[in-house]
This record gives structure tokens, sequence and C-alpha cells, in this order.
């Protein structure tokens, strides 16, 4: 089958199910059956919060990304790149920057949540978080995660979809979180919109990358626009050449 990553009119039942937060093994099968339905996807155990835990992560992210060009080489408007598609190193280095902070109980948003990693990591220790995407397909893979959490912390997870600049929670967060969210230069505005909306007085905006040197870049336009920008080195041993760097903004206002 065909992916499909137009998602400008996803199927009814698509929405419902997305709209309304899983609870129950019969959830589950309608949000695997949708998944399988639009790509391939499989488990993958990855450390999170420095525990084994399962993502639902799509099995060829590589093919994916390759259709997507392919179809836009075409000329077909409306594809999606799927970058959600792969768990980033970055998303690893914010979750290891987390055990720097008191999260118990703390309203957490995550933006550009892709498999959820930072979101998850976040809820295990013990924030109440709200996993976003501008996209939604990941957020079917998201869900699933959710499920292998305790009934205790799913019910510390809500998941949602959030375009930069468009959509609004009406909720403020003393923690926003982010992993590889400033590689687009063109969503700069819009990302600099969406954490104005939803951060709260006196929070702080975690965002991570691979030290790209376009951050580097959104290092100095961020500042710019007046954020205080503090940054720190993650080391992971998987790879202690390339440390991830989390950017810790706060408003100066």
């Amino acid at each position: 089958m065909k992916v499909d990553n137009n998602l400008h009119h996803p199927p009814l039942l698509y929405l419902l199910v997305l709209m309304s937060q899983p609870e129950s093994s019969e959830s589950f099968d309608q949000l695997a059956a949708l998944a399988t339905e639009r790509f391939k996807w499989q488990w993958d155990e990855v450390l999170i919060a420095d525990q084994p835990y399962r993502l639902a992560v799509a099995a060829d992210p590589e093919g994916m990304l390759i259709e997507a060009c392919e179809r836009q080489d075409a000329g077909e408007e409306g594809v999606i790149d799927p970058f959600w598609a792969t768990t980033w190193r970055a998303a690893s280095g914010l979750d290891r920057y987390l055990d720097r902070i008191v999260l118990d109980d703390v309203p957490v948003l995550e933006l550009g949540c892709g498999t959820g990693h930072a979101g998850i990591a976040a809820v295990l220790r013990g924030a109440r978080a709200t996993l976003t995407d501008g996209v939604d397909d990941p957020l079917l893979l998201v869900r699933m995660s959710v499920l292998n959490l305790s009934q205790q912390n799913q019910a510390k997870c809500n998941v949602q979809r959030l375009r930069f600049g468009i959509d609004k929670i009406e909720t403020k967060f003393p923690v926003i979180l982010g992993s590889d969210v400033t590689y687009l230069r063109t969503l700069w505005p819009e990302l600099d919109h969406c954490l104005r909306d939803h951060l709260a007085d006196g929070g702080e905006v975690l965002l991570s990358d691979p030290y790209r040197i376009i951050a580097n870049e959104f290092r100095g336009w961020i500042q710019d626009r007046g954020w205080h920008y503090v940054e720190h080195k993650i080391d992971l041993a998987d790879d202690p050449e390339h440390p991830i760097r989390v950017m810790r903004l706060t408003s100066l206002k």
C-alpha cells in the first residue's frame, strides 16, 4: 500500500480516534490498525529516564522520506516531509538534561514531539505532559507509546495536534520542551509565537539539537527577539564525540 502523507483530509474515523485519549486495549487495536494502514511501524526499545521503554516508531523512515521527496519532485502539493519518523539523538540529550530539574506534578508542553521521547521522559519524572505535533501521523504512534506507561502515568499524558503559529492551547506551561525543532529557518517566527503563547510567567523553554549550524544562527536570532539564552552541553554514551546542545530560554520581560 502506498503511504499517503497528505493529511489535509484524513478519514473521519482517523480524526475521531485522534480526538479521544485511548484508555483500553480496544482503543490500542484501533490505533495500531490505523497506523498500519498508513505506514509500516514497529516497537523500538530505548532508554527513557534511565529505564528501558518501548516506543512505537516508523519501520522505514528513510524510505518514507525518499517517497515524499519523489512526490514533491513530481509536483504534488501538500506532501509533508516525515522527519518525525526518526528518533533523533537530540531527544535523548534533552531526556538526560531533565535530570537537572524538578518535574514532579509540573505541567510540561512538548512541541514537535515526533516519537514522544522527551514528553514521556518528563512524565516518568513526575510531570503532567501535553505531547503535541503539527502532523497527525506521529500522534498515532505516540498514543500507542503512551499506553506502555502505568495507568497512573497515562492519566498524566495528553496527546494533541499543535501547529506553530496556528493552533493554541488555552493553558500556560512552566516548562516547554522541543527536540530538533529549530532546523527550519522559515518556522522560527511561528515557533517564537508559539512559545510566547504557551510559556507561563517565569517559565523556561528547553530546546535540544546536535549542534547544527542552523541552530547556531537560531541562537542569535532568538536572543534578538528578547529571550535570555543559556547553553548546556550534554554528552551521550552512544557517541561521546557528538554531544547534544540544550538551549534554555527564559523571557526577559
